[in-house]
C-alpha cells in the first residue's frame, strides 16, 4: 500500500479492532464471572435457609421438613432442587422439584468448605455441594452433604443479552471512531497534500519556491527542497553568465584576430597568433573553473571538514609564494564541519587564500570565530585576515558582484571573491570583506547551521 493515509487508518483500524475486541472479552468475562459468583453467594444462602429449616429426629439425628421455606423447592418446573445424602447412606433427601433427578454427591468434600460446578446436561445446572458434620443426642458426629442445584438457563440467558448489548454498542463505538479517525487522519495529512499541491505548481511554473505555512515536522524537508530549487536555478543562472562571460571576454581576441587575418602580412598574424591563443586559453579555463562550481549540487545533509582542505591549500600556495617567506596561522578545529561539498568548498577557500597569499606581505592568520551578529541563526564565522594593503570599503560590495572581470577590478583585489561569495550563498551563508587586525583585508564567510 502506497498511501501514508492508506497505511495510518488500515494500521489504527487493526489496533482499534484488537482493543475493542479484547475489551469486548474482557468485559464478557468479567460480566459472566460476577454473574457465577452471585449465582454461588444464591445457592449458598440456600444452603443456609434448608439448614435453617431442618428438624431432629428422636436421637438428635438432622431431618428435613417436607414444608420448604423457598416454595421453588416444591415446584419440578421451577429449575431449583435439593438433595441431602447422610449418616453413611441410610438418610437420603431430595425436594418434591427434584423429583426424578440424581445429582452427584461426591464424598471427598471437606466439611465447611463448599463446591460450586457446573454440570453440563441437556439442562445445564449450577451445583453447590456443602458438607458438614452433625452431632446427635448421644455425642457423635454424622456426616451429611448437601446439594443445592439451580438451572444455568437463566444466567446464560444474561449472559448473551449483555454479549449482544456489548457487541452492539462496541461496534457502533468502533464504526463512530474509525469515521473520526479517517477524518482526523485526513486533516493531519492535510499539510502533505497542501506540499504536494504546491510541487504540481512548481512544476507547471506557477509558482517558484514552497511558500506556505508547513508544520514544524515539514519544515526541514520544504527547506529542503527550496533549497534544492534555489540551487537549480543559481546553477542555470551561473551557466547562464558564465556563457555571457566567455562569449564577451573572447570578443577581443577574436576581433584581434580577425583584424590579422584581414590583413596582408603573414607575420602580424604569427605575432596575433601566438598572442591572442595564450589569453583565450587563460580566459576559457577560469571560465571553466569558476562554471564547475554551479556544476555540483549542494547536497542535503552533505558536510566536509574544513582542516584538511586548508592545510592542503596552505602547503601549496607557500610553495607558489616561496620567495615571500609567508607565515601562515591556521586555527581551525579539525572537527570543524562545512555544510557542503569538498569540491565547492576547494573552490571557494583556494580563491580566498589565494588572495590573500598574493596581497600580503608577511603574514596569513585564518582562525574562526563566534558569530552572534549575523542575521541568521548563531553559529560561527571562518575569517582569513593577511597584513597587505586592505581592500577600500568603498568597493567591497563592487567586488563581490558578478560580472566583475579581472581588467574591471581595482588594483589589489582577489579575482575569485565573487566566485566564493557564489557558492558561500548558494550553501545559506554569507561572505563579508573587513578590516584585519594585521592591517589588511579581513575575509570572513559565516557558516550556515
Amino acid at each position: 500500500m502506497r498511501s501514508i493515509h492508506g497505511r495510518l487508518l488500515l494500521a489504527a483500524s487493526v489496533v482499534l479492532a484488537a482493543f475493542l475486541g479484547l475489551g469486548a472479552l474482557a468485559l464478557d468475562r468479567a460480566f459472566r464471572d460476577s454473574a457465577e459468583s452471585a449465582m454461588q453467594a444464591q445457592l449458598m444462602g440456600q444452603i443456609y435457609s434448608l439448614l435453617g429449616a431442618a428438624d431432629t429426629d428422636a436421637r438428635g439425628r438432622m431431618r428435613l421438613p417436607e414444608d420448604l421455606p423457598d416454595p421453588r423447592f416444591a415446584n419440578p418446573a421451577s429449575g431449583l432442587y435439593a438433595q441431602v445424602r447422610g449418616e453413611q447412606g441410610q438418610y437420603q433427601w431430595h425436594s418434591p422439584s427434584a423429583v426424578g433427578r440424581q445429582f452427584p454427591m461426591r464424598t471427598d468434600i471437606p466439611p465447611g468448605s463448599p463446591l460450586f460446578q457446573l454440570l453440563p446436561a441437556d439442562e445445564p445446572l449450577y451445583l453447590l455441594s456443602y458438607s458438614l458434620l452433625w452431632e446427635d443426642d448421644s455425642g457423635a458426629e454424622i456426616g451429611y452433604l448437601l446439594v443445592v442445584a439451580e438451572s444455568a438457563v437463566g444466567l446464560q440467558q444474561r449472559v448473551a443479552a449483555f454479549r449482544q448489548t456489548i457487541l452492539l454498542w462496541l461496534g457502533g463505538a468502533a464504526l463512530i471512531l474509525l469515521l473520526v479517525q479517517g477524518a482526523v487522519l485526513r486533516w493531519g495529512l492535510k499539510p502533505l497534500r497542501a506540499v504536494a499541491a504546491d510541487l504540481r505548481m512548481i512544476e507547471s511554473g506557477a509558482r517558484e519556491r514552497l511558500e506556505g505555512e508547513y508544520p514544524r515536522e515539514l519544515r526541514r524537508l520544504t527547506d529542503g527542497i527550496n533549497s534544492m530549487i534555489r540551487h537549480s536555478v543559481a546553477s542555470r543562472d551561473r551557466y547562464r553568465n558564465r556563457l555571457g562571460d566567455l562569449a564577451h571576454s573572447l570578443k577581443t581576441p577574436l576581433a584581434v584576430l580577425q583584424g590579422a587575418a584581414e590583413g596582408e602580412d603573414p607575420r602580424l598574424l604569427r605575432e596575433a597568433v601566438a598572442e591572442q591563443v595564450p589569453r583565450m586559453n587563460e580566459i576559457v579555463q577560469y571560465q571553466l573553473k569558476s562554471a564547475a562550481a554551479a556544476g555540483r549540487g549542494a547536497g542535503l545533509g552533505q558536510k566536509t571538514a574544513l582542516r584538511p582542505i586548508l592545510d592542503r591549500l596552505v602547503r601549496t600556495l607557500q610553495k607558489v609564494y616561496r620567495e615571500k617567506s609567508i607565515h601562515c596561522r591556521c586555527e581551525v578545529a579539525a572537527d570543524l564541519l562545512f555544510p557542503g561539498e569538498s569540491g565547492d568548498l576547494l573552490e571557494c577557500l583556494g580563491n580566498i587564500l589565494e588572495n590573500a597569499f598574493k596581497y600580503t606581505h608577511t603574514t596569513v592568520a585564518i582562525y574562526v570565530e563566534a558569530d552572534q551578529t549575523g542575521a541568521k541563526a548563531a553559529g560561527v564565522r571562518l575569517c582569513v585576515a593577511d597584513d597587505g594593503p586592505g581592500i577600500p570599503p568603498e568597493v567591497r560590495e563592487r567586488v563581490l558582484h558578478r560580472g566583475e572581470r579581472v581588467d574591471q577590478r581595482i588594483p589589489g583585489q582577489g579575482i575569485g571573491l565573487s566566485v566564493a561569495g557564489e557558492i558561500v550563498q548558494l550553501y545559506g551563508g554569507e561572505l563579508e570583506i573587513g578590516d584585519s587586525t594585521l592591517g589588511g583585508a579581513l575575509i570572513g564567510i559565516r557558516m550556515p547551521g
